[in-house]
């Protein structure tokens, strides 16, 4: 589903832009993930999101999308910019001022569709949090043909 909502195979994508695909059980919840991405300048941008998750009985649904959306967020930050560097024993990202983390202009649209099959039901936090990093470490390899393997990624 998650594939099929992002436009994969069906839709042309623009020059130089790939799709990437992740998918994850936790939380008795399930998830997929599409990301698409394309290299500007060197350096790696998402453009679109496409999340599907199926929690069992979404008691909220709202609060699952905005879930869906913010940890998407949070661990594109890892993935782009989280790193900690040391000099002389003293670590360099004091505050945001010095570590990067995904401003409004580098987010990506994000699409959430929930799968409302009932039962009990899942958690949401995390689950969405886990996918973003290889969903786009899977379309970075398919722009690029080469697989990166350390984080934060970078070509």
């Amino acid at each position: 589903l998650a594939a099929e909502k992002a436009g994969w195979g069906k839709t042309q994508l623009p020059a130089g832009h790939a799709y990437g695909v992740a998918v994850h059980e936790s939380f008795h919840s399930y998830v997929a993930q599409v990301a698409e991405v394309s290299l500007e300048s060197g350096k790696i941008r998402v453009h679109r999101v496409v999340t599907v998750v199926d929690v069992g009985t979404a008691v909220n649904p709202n609060i699952v999308e905005q879930q869906v959306q913010s940890s998407i967020i949070y661990g594109l930050s890892s993935v782009l910019f989280g790193e900690i560097t040391l000099k002389n024993g003293a670590v360099q990202q004091t505050n945001f001022n010095n570590y990067p983390v995904v401003r409004m202009s580098e987010a990506p649209k994000i699409d959430v569709y929930i799968i409302a099959e009932g039962g009990k039901p899942g958690g949401i936090g995390e689950p969405g949090t886990a996918l973003i990093g290889p969903a786009v470490a899977n379309a970075v390899a398919a722009a690029t043909g080469k697989r990166i393997r350390k984080l934060p990624l970078r070509v």
